[in-house]
């Protein structure tokens, strides 16, 4: 089975100078906040390396989760991160206000599905991340909640037909499957180089623009890429109850899933009820064009909620 990685690109431990809020501005959530709608009670799936619910920024956001790999002796209950990957993309979408900072995740009343799919060294294989996206239909919460969001930020380079499969199926679910474009890009957005689940056209492929909304060097670019969002220098939770910043399209993905729940939480408060289909129609037009000269790479465009 083909092992599948976390997506590293670069990492930083912050200073106290760095804590604050660029790329929620950057993509507009704090327009959603001045309305009221903070992602509340939506629950986002997140397939990574476990989450540290301890967390000043994460306290209370962990609705649940499970171990899928052999770390913890195999033992499905503990889902701790300890690698910080998993704790990072979760901070991003749903980190709470904190007396101790101001950081904040896109969605800060949002709740995680913590699923646990790669080890300490950011390791897995293909068969544990079919089953998480199974698991993420599945489940149902203590007052029969469900996933409504479900964030890949890791890959493979090798298609695999039943993870195909698995990721028809949450779709087929409602539940749309956000995935990182990946960090393997050549700088050129003219050649394509993919990742998986991401090159599959069911999800939404989302690659890394830097803060000015320009496409950074290292992020995957092909002709699936739905959506960019920031993925450069950004600030979120990590383990100890630290923050740091990481770059690359694993940072960018949460943004939009992130955004996929202030959406939800939109809907919902107006009582409207859309499918994964209509939900990504409204996602793109939360979205400022690129003016880029090749648009099937432009996708929809940068994240932009109004």
């Amino acid at each position: 089975m083909n092992n599948m990685v976390v997506l590293y690109s670069e990492k930083k431990k912050v200073g106290f100078k760095d804590i604050y809020l660029p790329n929620i501005i950057q993509i507009g959530a704090d327009h959603k906040w001045d309305q009221n709608i903070t992602g509340k009670n939506v629950v986002v799936s997140v397939l990574d390396t476990g989450v540290d619910e301890l967390h000043p920024n994460l306290s209370g956001q962990v609705i649940g989760g499970l171990n899928f790999t052999n770390d913890y002796q195999g033992d499905v209950s503990i889902y701790k991160d300890n690698n910080g990957h998993g704790t990072h993309v979760s901070g991003i979408i749903t980190g709470k206000f904190s007396t101790d900072n101001n950081v904040v995740g896109v969605a800060p009343e949002a709740r995680i599905l913590a699923l646990k799919v790669l080890d300490m060294n950011g390791i897995g294989n293909v068969k544990s991340l079919i089953e998480a996206i199974h698991y993420s239909i599945d489940w149902r919460g203590p007052n029969q909640e469900k996933v409504e969001v479900i964030n890949i930020s890791l890959g493979v380079k090798q298609n695999d037909p039943e993870l195909h499969e698995a990721v028809k199926k949450a779709v087929e679910a409602q539940i749309p499957v956000v995935t990182a474009a990946g960090n393997y890009g050549d700088g050129n957005i003219f050649s394509n180089e993919y990742l998986y689940p991401g090159a599959y056209q069911e999800v939404i492929e989302v690659g890394a623009v830097d803060r000015n909304n320009k496409i950074t060097s290292f992020t995957n670019t092909n002709e699936q890429i739905d959506i960019y969002a920031p993925g450069v220098h950004i600030v979120s939770t990590y383990l100890n109850g630290d923050l740091i910043t990481y770059s690359g399209t694993s940072m960018a993905a949460p943004h939009v899933s992130g955004a996929i729940a202030l959406l939800k939480d939109q809907v919902r408060s107006n009582r409207i009820s859309l499918n994964e289909s209509e939900i990504f129609s409204l996602l793109c037009k939360n979205t400022k064009p690129m003016n880029l000269s090749n648009k099937e790479i432009e996708g929809c465009g940068a994240l932009y909620l109004s």
